[in-house]
């Protein structure tokens, strides 16, 4: 499994009806706030964001999915 760090894109491994977010949503990681816990954000198709939360890495599942930064470290 991929870790977790800061641009990842992460997916709900459960509902959060407090925030109006379902299990299966993809967000991007924006900041780490302690080990193991992390502020995601949730957006639409143009980019607004929705909804920001901060989440155990237990409630979220890292998709593997390279970022921009990931791409230019490979590109090197």
């Amino acid at each position: 499994m991929h870790e977790i760090t800061l641009h990842s894109v992460v997916a709900l491994l459960e509902d959060l009806p407090k925030h109006c977010l379902v299990r299966g949503q993809v967000g991007t990681v924006v900041e780490s706030w302690a080990p193991g816990v992390y502020e995601v954000e949730f957006s639409d198709d143009q980019g607004r964001t929705y909804a920001m939360v901060a989440l155990k890495a237990g409630n979220q599942r890292p998709l593997g999915i390279p970022t921009v930064r990931d791409r230019v470290v490979r590109a090197r």
